[in-house]
């Protein structure tokens, strides 16, 4: 990424007026995101807030159209494992379709991993499509056992 690029986004962690830039509609190109109201999204926002720095949003800004281009998430389980251990739990990774192939997931994931390691977590982990394994790979991750799901509706 060249100085003029590096200069156009900014990352930084979520605010509460990132609404208007677009952050619905980038969760939305990921997977099912129904429209909020602001009512809505203020209290989800302040909600994820309270729990302070054990849950963390990412969002990349372009300073140029203002806009969410970029977003992702960590939050730390605390466990009684490995001398009552954290680890971080990467989620709901996705940069706009029209911003791809700028490095900007992996600014990302290194804001989210970053994160996770000042917050004293022994590991972070993530799930992720085949189709995305080898960017996550590019990342530094490795690929180990098999995930499993169970969906309520």
């Amino acid at each position: 990424m060249s100085t003029r690029e590096e200069d156009q986004f900014q990352v930084r962690k979520l605010e509460i007026f990132d609404k208007s830039k677009g952050f619905i509609e980038i969760l939305q190109q990921l997977t099912v995101c129904n429209p909020l109201t602001d009512e809505e999204f203020d209290a989800r926002f302040q909600e994820i807030s309270s729990y302070g720095e054990d849950h963390v949003i990412c969002v990349i800004e372009d300073n140029v159209s203002k806009k969410i281009v970029a977003t992702g998430s960590v939050f730390l389980e605390k466990k009684f494992l490995r001398n009552c251990g954290k680890v971080g739990h990467i989620e709901d990774v996705v940069v706009d379709s029209c911003a791809r192939g700028m490095k900007l997931g992996q600014k990302v994931i290194e804001f989210l991993t970053n994160h996770a390691k000042a917050m004293g977590c022994y590991k972070v982990i993530l799930d992720c499509s085949v189709e995305n394994k080898g960017f996550y790979e590019k990342c530094g991750f490795k690929q180990k056992e098999i995930q499993m799901a169970m969906y309520f509706n």
